[in-house]
C-alpha cells in the first residue's frame, strides 16, 4: 500500500513539475514578445528566461510551430475566448452581434501588446507564427459569415445590405487593428472602444428595431 501511495505521489509531483515547466516556457515566450517585439523570436532565449534547455522545448512541444500554437491557445484561454463562445451561443442574431464583438474585444484588451506583436508578425512574417494567428483569422472569417447569414436568416438586416456586405463590414470592425486605433490611436477606455464598435455594427447593418439610440 505504501509503495502505491508513493507512485501515486511521484506521479502526481511529476505531472505538477512538467506543467510548471509548460507555464515558465509560455510566460517566456510572452516576456519575449514584449521586450523585443520586432526581433523574430529566438527559442534560446526563450529557454534561457525559462530555465530550461532549448531540448525541453522541444520535448514539451514537439516543435517551433508546436510551441507557437500552445502559446496562442493559451492566450486565448487566458483572455476570455471562453465569453466569446457563449455570445456565440446567444439565441437571439441581435445579441450575438452586440455580445460577440464586445467579447472579441475585451478579451484582445486584456492583453493588447501581445496581440499587436502576434498580428504584425502574421503580416510581415507568417512563417514565425507558425500559422497560429493565421487559424485564429481564419475562425474569425468563419464567425462573421456565420453571423451575418444568421442576421439574414432572421431579416434583421437591412434591406439594402447583403450578406456579403455584412461580412465585410464585420470582418472590418472586428479586427484587431479596429480595436486598436481606438484604444491606442483614440485614447478610448476599452467598454467606450465596445461601444462605438457595437452601435456602429448594428446601426450600419440592422434594422432600426431594437437598435440602441444614443452615440455618445
Amino acid at each position: 500500500m505504501k509503495l502505491m501511495t508513493k507512485r501515486k505521489y511521484d506521479q502526481v509531483a511529476r505531472a505538477e513539475g512538467a506543467e510548471q515547466t509548460r507555464r515558465r516556457i509560455l510566460d517566456a515566450v510572452a516576456q519575449r514578445l514584449r521586450e523585443a517585439p520586432t526581433e523574430q523570436l529566438s527559442l534560446d532565449r526563450v529557454a534561457r528566461i525559462a530555465g530550461v534547455s532549448r531540448s525541453t522545448i522541444y520535448v514539451d512541444f514537439g516543435s517551433r510551430a508546436g510551441l507557437f500554437d500552445a502559446f496562442v491557445a493559451d492566450l486565448s484561454e487566458r483572455t476570455g475566448i471562453g465569453e466569446l463562445t457563449a455570445a456565440v451561443g446567444a439565441d437571439d442574431p441581435r445579441t450575438h452581434l452586440r455580445e460577440a464583438i464586445a467579447a472579441a474585444s475585451r478579451m484582445k484588451a486584456r492583453d493588447l501588446d501581445i496581440y499587436r506583436v502576434l498580428h504584425a508578425m502574421d503580416r510581415l512574417d507568417p512563417t514565425s507564427a507558425a500559422e497560429a494567428v493565421r487559424r485564429i483569422e481564419d475562425d474569425r472569417r468563419g464567425g462573421v459569415a456565420h453571423l451575418a447569414q444568421r442576421l439574414a436568416a432572421a431579416g434583421v438586416l437591412r434591406d439594402d445590405v447583403s450578406v456579403e456586405w455584412a461580412i465585410d463590414v464585420l470582418w472590418a470592425l472586428t479586427s484587431f487593428e479596429s480595436l486598436d486605433l481606438l484604444i491606442t490611436g483614440r485614447g478610448l477606455g476599452v467598454e467606450d472602444a465596445v461601444e462605438r464598435l457595437t452601435a456602429t455594427a448594428e446601426r450600419t447593418l440592422c434594422t432600426s428595431a431594437g437598435t440602441s439610440e444614443r452615440f455618445s
